[in-house]
């Protein structure tokens, strides 16, 4: 391993674009950073998000290569490369043989997925679904407002509202959800310019043919891979009303940046001997 990599261990949960820039922020630190996510990631920001290497093999945001793994062995290999290596393992079942230093869930999900604080040394999780101090030892809040980014060392993160946070004047017109079951199959890739009411999808179901249409103008951030599985209700595409931003389809979000500066400020603390004076 390069000598210049830092000592301590980090596993993140989730690579979906919010759990990349984390993920991002903690490499660029010097940190070894394993990755584990599903077999079948529905990140739609795939362009920025590292769950995109289950699919490819390779995605690279920002200078930062993240390479598919089948096992632990082959992860350290690909960490002396200076990448960071994804293993497709849902249900973590190489966190107790992997026995990080740090473990993140980044999965978003908004419920506990079986993450405890016995886990690691350092358990932190992103967004609602945890309570800190019982769950994990911190919580970093994920809700766009003034409290985006806050460390929690007691209590939970504010509830999902269902609602996207607002671009340009639009939030829940943003994004696109599938109206039935089926198989998706997307028309339009990310980054394209789109119209309102432009259809950029198009579901395979079990009565017939059913389109994906934009509700608004502007870029295409993010989209299913095509072939995907869906339900009726599922995020399947967002719309970033602002047509000159297509740069932003490709980098990490001003979101991401915030939470991963929260979490490499308590991995900071952790690694200076610091955290008895966070909990």
């Amino acid at each position: 391993m390069d000598t210049k990599m830092r000592k301590i261990r980090i596993l993140v949960r989730g690579a979906g674009d919010l759990g990349s820039g984390t993920i991002h922020r903690l490499h660029r630190a010097g940190f070894p950073v394993f990755v584990l996510e599903t077999e079948h990631p529905s990140a739609i920001r795939r362009q920025a998000a590292f769950s995109e290497a289950i699919y490819c093999g390779k995605k690279e945001i920002e200078g930062v290569t993240a390479v598919l793994v089948k096992d632990l062995s082959q992860a350290e290999a690909v960490l002396e490369q200076g990448q960071i290596p994804v293993l497709a393992d849902p249900a973590g079942s190489c966190i107790s043989r992997l026995r990080p230093d740090v473990l993140v869930d980044a999965t978003l999900s908004k419920k506990n997925t079986g993450i405890t604080m016995d886990m690691a040394p350092l358990t932190i999780g992103l967004g609602p679904g945890f309570e800190a101090g019982r769950d994990v030892h911190c919580v970093i809040e994920t809700m766009r407002g003034h409290d985006l980014g806050r460390i929690l060392m007691c209590g939970k993160a504010l509830p999902d509202t269902g609602v996207p946070g607002v671009i340009g004047g639009y939030g829940k017109e943003r994004v696109i959800r599938a109206s039935a079951d089926g198989i998706f199959h997307a028309v339009k890739q990310i980054g394209d310019e789109v119209r309102k009411n432009e259809r950029i999808a198009w579901i395979e179901s079990e009565s017939g043919s059913v389109d994906v249409r934009a509700e608004i103008g502007g870029i295409l951030r993010g989209i299913l891979p095509d072939g995907y599985p869906v339900y009726s209700g599922l995020k399947s595409a967002d719309v970033d009303p602002r047509a000159g931003e297509k740069k932003n389809c490709f980098t990490i979000s001003d979101k991401a940046r915030c939470i991963a500066g929260s979490v490499l400020e308590v991995v900071c603390a952790y690694e200076a001997g610091l955290i008895p004076r966070y909990f």
